[in-house]
């Protein structure tokens, strides 16, 4: 059973409604920011992204397998 952890400093104790008002608040607040400033955001999380690699992904193991007598695997004659 785990027990309730009181708050380190007594004069930040609020109350369940308080703290439910003021993380509406917050809330509120963060995404009116984002809202007004989401171009300057996304032009500075695009200037500290790496560009993408060139390179492939997954390296070639085996390189390309020479055709079978030239016939592809699995043709259907008619």
């Amino acid at each position: 059973m785990t027990r309730k952890r009181q708050a380190k400093s007594p004069e930040y104790t609020v109350s369940d409604e308080a703290a439910a008002y003021i993380a509406d608040a917050l809330m509120e607040l963060a995404l009116q920011f984002e809202a007004t400033h989401f171009a300057q955001i996304r032009r500075h999380y695009q200037s500290v992204t790496p560009k993408p690699s060139t390179a492939p992904r997954q390296l070639d193991l085996f390189g390309k397998h020479p055709a079978r007598n030239g016939r592809k695997r699995n043709a259907v004659k008619i």
